[in-house]
């Protein structure tokens, strides 16, 4: 039988996906009080001491096999928990930017002649939840299950996911049990933040399971310190501490990890009222005072994310004048929507915030200003008795995405201004993700200018490289737009030659320059990550990173 909440979100799906067929227009939203209504209704179960349930943003639980799906939040619910990646983030601090620490990989170092050629030395006596020695062995065969694709074991499924995230690995082996030797394609100083997205998964649990991924799915087995034991797709999943967890300060605290795909905000901040769980990501802004007023509590951080619409640079895109990219930015209005956020928003001054490190000094402002912007629409033959018509996708909730319904449609009149005229397509993030994966040429973006999605830039491939190099366009890559510029590319290639924090630092600043004068996205605002939770939720710590650690975690009674 279907719970209540099942039942809402089924509801939701389907109102979204009528949405979509009609073209978008945000509407009404479900009303709370039925939603309340609805939720008073169902029997709360009597929840065990130490059990924390968490409302999720997105409408699937993310894949369970090692590479997840479900863009950073699948990391972080399922791939940060379960597993390990060779190279792991600090997320102990909630005052100072997240750095890599050693993971599974106790050290590692590139070779001083031979920049191509790094050395990972693997952490002894680490075991994978199902008894097996985690070895050098093991992380060669989970990089054959995502880049080989004649191996017995490669899964399309991971692949999908893991691939464009080490565009840099050339070749890798085992030396021996305890030494990886991996090669990039060019000297590349970004390989750890690379392979810090890479999670590895058990190969004898593969082979227990019958070599099947779907059944992998079903009975999971990482390194990390918690252990899937319980797994109901777009239901459920349910996670237990690991107790030999290699990192004892990282043993989890909780008896019980509950994780709970809610993706429309309404539903999520009714589960939290009415006891269902005891945190949601992302609660809707407007109703943030009033959960604040019945004691819920709201943790917010800076951390390094955007939230952009992505530009299509194919033949034919009305993206390729710069004058419409940068009146584009002129026309949003970013205090206007942080008043509709509740001021749950860093509005966007460049693709990165300001202030950061690598923001440079660009010359063109983002800021909102509609006669330049309207200017600059009449100098490349358009305006508000002429529009330019265009459409976009957009998702109905996900990772990052924040509250991409009413949002979009904010920017959407804001654009309509100054004579661009927006349709949406409303797309599940999931098949957002498969899309923007596909690249701007293939029939999924047929018809389509760009996209809104949001990005987790915290180092400089995954901040800069990965979404404008030229030989990262799909399938290589995730440069979805297509975009090509060589003087961008020696500019990246400057990044990986450089090993150097304070030389790769100015070279970053150039590029994000670059990012900025050129209006290569439309750059709109920078998350704070709010969540609302349970006062009986004790002991965490919101780190400034996409990724966060659930290990300290108590339940008050």
């Amino acid at each position: 039988m279907k719970t209540v909440l099942d039942q809402i979100s089924s509801r939701v799906a389907a109102r979204d996906a009528d949405r979509g067929r009609r073209g978008f227009r945000t509407g009404s939203l479900l009303a709370g009080a039925l939603l309340s209504a609805l939720l008073a209704g169902a029997a709360v179960p009597a929840q065990a001491q130490g059990t924390l349930r968490i409302g999720m943003t997105a409408a699937d639980i993310p894949l369970t096999t090692g590479q997840t799906d479900n863009g950073g939040e699948g990391q972080r619910f399922l791939g940060f928990t379960a597993y390990d990646a060779l190279v792991n983030w600090d997320l102990s601090s909630a005052t100072k930017p997240s750095e890599l620490v050693p993971g599974l990989a106790a050290s590692w170092s590139v070779d001083a002649t031979d920049k191509t050629k790094w050395t990972f030395k693997m952490r002894p006596g680490v075991k994978f939840h199902d008894g097996s020695d985690f070895t050098a062995e093991a992380v060669a065969w989970n990089l054959d299950k995502l880049l080989v694709q004649t191996a017995p074991h490669y899964d399309p499924r991971q692949s999908a996911q893991g691939r464009s995230r080490i565009p840099a690995v050339a070749s890798w082996r085992a030396v021996d049990a305890l030494t990886l030797e991996i090669v990039t394609k060019v000297p590349d100083a970004t390989l750890p933040y690379q392979l810090a997205w890479i999670m590895i998964s058990s190969p004898a649990n593969w082979e227990k399971q019958g070599k099947s991924w779907e059944n992998v799915a079903k009975s999971p087995s990482g390194t990390g310190p918690w252990k899937i034991v319980n797994f109901v797709p777009r239901e459920r999943v349910e996670l237990v501490p690991n107790p030999d967890y290699w990192d004892k300060a990282r043993v989890p605290k909780l008896d019980r990890l509950v994780l709970i795909p809610l993706p429309e905000a309404n539903t999520r901040t009714a589960a939290l009222r009415s006891g269902q769980v005891d945190w949601i990501e992302a609660p809707a802004p407007d109703a943030v005072p009033s959960l604040k007023k019945a004691g819920f509590d709201i943790v917010t951080n800076s951390y390094p994310h955007n939230w952009t619409w992505h530009f299509s640079r194919v033949e034919g895109s009305p993206w390729n004048d710069v004058r419409i990219r940068k009146a584009a930015n002129l026309a949003v209005d970013r205090e206007g929507l942080k008043e509709l956020l509740g001021g749950l928003m860093i509005p966007a001054e460049g693709f990165f915030p300001p202030g950061h490190q690598w923001f440079g000094k660009p010359s063109f402002k983002v800021t909102r200003d509609v006669a330049a912007a309207r200017k600059l629409m009449a100098e490349a033959g358009y305006g508000p008795d002429k529009p330019l018509k265009t459409k976009i996708m957009i998702s109905t909730s996900g990772s990052g995405q924040m509250q991409p319904l009413p949002m979009n449609e904010f920017v959407q009149q804001n654009l309509a201004e100054i004579g661009i005229q927006v349709e949406f397509e409303v797309l599940e993030w999931n098949t957002l993700i498969t899309t923007w994966r596909a690249g701007a040429k293939h029939e999924s973006s047929a018809g389509r200018s760009g996209m809104n999605y949001s990005y987790f830039i915290q180092d400089p491939f995954t901040g800069f490289i990965r979404h404008l190099q030229c030989n990262l366009a799909p399938p290589a890559g995730t440069n979805w737009g297509y975009y090509c510029d060589p003087e961008m590319d020696k500019l990246f290639d400057g990044v990986r030659n450089t090993f150097d924090p304070a030389a790769q630092t100015a070279i970053l600043q150039k590029i994000h320059e670059k990012y900025v004068d050129e209006a290569l996205f439309l750059m709109i605002t920078h998350d704070v990550n709010p969540r609302a939770m349970s006062t009986k939720v004790k002991g965490f710590v919101q780190a400034q990173n996409w990724f966060q650690d659930f290990s300290p975690i108590t339940m008050a009674k």
